[in-house]
């Protein structure tokens, strides 16, 4: 038999270790991952490759970030409601249980933001700048733009990266300041490092967390190093 009429080969799965657990395991009660398809792993490899172009970043980038958006939906509360089909037949289906905004941690953040507007049409967005203070070292409110109604949302925190949890933990005082509920917030993010999950899980138990991917951890500068560039 020729090479050329044998069968191609399968396609290739994704890794049968889940590879976040190999990470973080036990995973704390409220993270939750992506479920680590092949396509999954294509779209990571893609976005961590030092020589893929900066539109192509952006654009499987997107497509992590459009992924996670719809996971954070299937966390929010629902009611039943019934509607009425063209047919004129009634369905018994589900709506939202209230109104969702997302808040981006500036300026990484705001890439995910054409994400969510995508998936969630008209979504309201409020904005947080953290940056280091450079006396004590410690995260540090510098502007925050929220809609005022944002204490009656359930709010998704956009940002890529969980290194060490500082930006995301003062972000979530900054939301509960203005009477946001930790139970109504929800932090979305591509990559996190083990470290940073823990401290911010410990920190906000009642948080639930959408995460693509578990890194390995953080390098001696404290950053996640495995990323092609700064999502901007």
């Amino acid at each position: 038999m020729s090479t050329s009429s044998m069968a191609p080969p399968p396609p290739q799965t994704a890794n049968a270790v889940n590879t976040n657990k190999a990470h973080l395991d036990p995973l704390p009660p409220s993270v939750f991952t992506l479920p680590q398809t092949a396509q999954l792993e294509a779209l990571y490899t893609i976005i961590r490759d030092k020589d893929t172009p900066r539109g192509d970043f952006l654009f499987y980038s997107d497509r992590i970030i459009r992924l996670l958006v719809e996971e954070g939906l299937n966390h929010l509360p629902v009611v039943k409601k019934t509607i009425q089909t063209p047919t004129g037949s009634s369905y018994e289906g589900v709506g939202f249980q209230g109104k969702i905004c997302g808040v981006s941690i500036l300026r990484a953040g705001e890439a995910m933001e054409a994400g969510l507007r995508e998936v969630c049409r008209s979504v309201r967005i409020g904005k947080i700048l953290i940056q280091r203070d450079e006396e004590t070292a410690q995260p540090k409110l510098f502007y925050s733009k929220f809609p005022p109604d944002i204490k009656d949302r359930y709010v998704l925190l956009l940002d890529p990266m969980l290194a060490t949890g500082g930006s995301a933990i003062k972000a979530v005082e900054v939301l509960m300041e203005h009477g946001v509920p930790e139970e109504r917030i929800i932090f979305v993010n591509l990559i996190a490092s083990p470290e940073g999950l823990k401290t911010f899980t410990g920190k906000f138990p009642l948080l639930k967390v959408i995460t693509g991917w578990i890194d390995e951890g953080l390098n001696e500068k404290a950053f996640i190093g495995a990323l092609n560039m700064v999502v901007a």
